[in-house]
């Protein structure tokens, strides 16, 4: 090699255009030299590519991200990233890739970035370019697979990670986010026989312990789902998560040895916010158990205040966007698109407030031979998400407004693109199946236009009850609304508000059910129910705790029992406390049943 380093990557590069097999040569000239040259290592990649020697060029290009790793820029940028410093990461990584848009382990480095700050299809798009340049980068694959997962992408996730176990079949991460994967997508024996072999591998993996009590807990084997919880909390006291996962079956009953684990593990300053936060909503639910009500409210809104501080909530997007529903869906507008959409009459929304009863509703339905239940389905909401054209959050949402522009072929292809969305779901030939994600009543009119003939249901609670139940409720993702209880007021006001007007704009088009009725008058509310979807009645639908579907949601365990009055007016024993949550629902909870709107 002649010349020097800078000169001769130049000449390589010139190279590949014209004769990549001269330009491999030149690269392996350099690499002679400075044999960790992230560039040399990049060019030899794409030259052994051109002449196709694939298993050359993944040896070359996972050569360049090894190399990367000692480049210094690099190395502050993944600092930053590990600190938390985002801005100052993207400060260093977009000149680089500007620079050099071939540098996967900086195009890698940016997709972690797009991931943390909630950018998925970013971030998405960033890994696919990552592994189109360098195939047999595993932990660009392994990334890909967590974006598709947040996205709810499950079976696009499972295939990913089929191309990773195939390499490394006893990754016990790979494994434990297929199983998760696998849970999502309704195959739970699948997924508890591959927690059960990589526990067999690596028995100490308190979190894999905690998915796999998750899933059994999911299909209705409590005893060996809080086997699995204790073995977890064996193996780390301190881990929050899984004593919530304990004290949310709602049917057990922590004991005064595990409120004091539980009081030693906040006191260990070393445990993130994470557990923390965890731990005093599990606290909360074992002292309210215990009747020590001024210690468990403390400790539910303390487990609020830290994870209230830990997302970004703006309690006036959900006005605002009932503002925008209500503006655009008036009678005329509505009546404009009549017999549009997808004619398809399978799908049966149950939307509404979580903690509104309406896991109840689903397994009542579920019971009838005719109805399929699934699970809380995102694939509504991510839709909506894509009509707002919004990138980050900053932005100004187009949606709903922009469903005026829709003509009627797309309102179809919007309909048939969510049937075939949620086929993965659907285990059975039953005709009809429930999407039961409580959040769909805030696109309530997309569904309408999308699919003219699918049944909505809106399962409605006593706002006090609702409320506070959503208080004591720490969940995973998706609720921001639910740790602040001024939030929670207005938000269950919005809530009423929006199905006020589409009762006005759409009469008949919902059905409502009371919770509070359900437990009065079991047989009428059922058979209305069942009148409502279209099905004849059927007695299974009484005996809805002797159907062993399985069930994800917060009331697995209280929809396996008979229907009891457990839930109603526990909020009395903390109205103490709840004045901010009064206020806020305001003529909400003073009409209630009635609308005020």
């Amino acid at each position: 090699m002649s010349g020097t380093v800078e000169e001769a990557l130049d000449l390589t590069n010139r190279l590949l255009r014209t004769d990549p097999a001269r330009a491999a040569a030149q690269a392996r000239e350099i690499l002679a030299v400075d044999r960790f040259n992230a560039d040399a290592h990049r060019l030899l990649g794409r030259a052994l590519r051109a002449t196709g020697d694939a298993e050359g060029a993944a040896r070359a290009e996972l050569g360049a991200i090894s190399a990367s790793t000692r480049d210094p820029m690099l190395v502050e940028a993944a600092t930053a990233l590990l600190d938390g410093k985002l801005a100052v990461a993207e400060h260093i990584l977009r000149p680089r890739l500007k620079a050099n848009p071939f540098d996967v382990a900086a195009i890698r480095m940016m997709a972690e970035l797009a991931g943390r700050l909630e950018r998925y299809a970013d971030a998405e798009n960033l890994l696919r370019r990552a592994l189109e340049l360098a195939p047999a980068f595993a932990a660009a694959r392994s990334n890909l697979a967590t974006v598709l997962y947040r996205q709810n992408r499950h079976g696009e996730a499972i295939a990913e990670l089929d191309t990773l176990l195939d390499d490394d079949p006893e990754n016990p991460a790979h494994s434990n986010l297929k199983a998760a994967a696998l849970g999502r997508v309704g195959s739970y024996e699948e997924a508890i026989g591959l927690y059960e072999a990589v526990l067999a591998r690596v028995e100490r993996q308190p979190k894999i312990w905690m998915s796999y009590g998750h899933v059994l807990k999911t299909v209705g084997r409590q005893a060996d789902g809080i086997a699995a919880y204790r073995r977890a909390i064996e193996m780390r006291p301190q881990l929050g998560e899984v004593w919530w996962s304990l004290a949310n079956l709602k049917t057990v009953k922590l004991d005064d040895g595990d409120v004091a684990t539980m009081g030693r593990a906040l006191e260990d300053e070393s445990i993130g916010e994470d557990d923390r936060f965890h731990l005093h909503f599990a606290l909360g639910k074992a002292l309210e158990d215990a009747e020590q009500t001024e210690q468990a409210f403390a400790h539910y809104k303390e487990g609020n205040r830290l994870r209230r501080e830990s997302i970004d909530y703006d309690r006036q997007e959900i006005t605002g966007l009932v503002d925008r529903s209500i503006a655009l869906f008036t009678p005329e507008f509505l009546e404009a698109r009549t017999g549009q959409g997808c004619p398809v009459p399978d799908p049966i929304f149950i939307l509404g407030m979580p903690r509104a009863g309406s896991t109840l509703i689903e397994q009542i339905l579920s019971s009838h031979p005719l109805i399929e239940g699934t699970q809380e389905l995102p694939d509504i909401s991510q839709m909506a998400r894509r009509l707002s054209g919004r990138k980050l959050k900053s932005d100004d949402s187009a949606y709903p407004q922009e469903i005026a522009a829709l003509d009627p072929q797309t309102l179809r292809a919007l309909g048939e693109e969510y049937l075939e969305r949620t086929r993965i779901q659907r285990k059975t030939d039953r005709p009809y199946f429930i999407d039961k994600m409580p959040n769909n009543w805030a696109h309530s009119g997309l569904i309408h236009l999308i699919l003219p003939n699918a049944r909505i249901i809106d399962a409605r609670r006593h706002p006090l009850d609702c409320c506070f139940s959503n208080f004591k409720q720490h969940f995973a993702r998706g609720q921001g609304f639910t740790y602040d209880l001024d939030d929670l007021g207005r938000y269950y006001a919005d809530y009423v508000r929006l199905m006020t007007h589409i009762d006005g704009v759409l009469p008949g088009r919902v059905h409502r059910v009371f919770h509070e009725a359900m437990i009065e008058d079991t047989e009428a509310q059922v058979r209305a129910l069942l009148d409502h979807v279209g099905v004849a009645f059927d007695p299974a639908c009484l005996r809805f705790w002797e159907n062993d579907r399985a069930v994800r949601t917060a009331s697995s365990e209280q929809v396996r029992r008979p229907i009891n009055r457990e839930g109603v007016d526990q909020w009395r024993r903390f109205e103490p406390w709840l004045s901010p949550l009064k206020h806020s629902l305001g003529p909400v909870l003073e009409r209630y049943p009635d609308s005020p709107f």
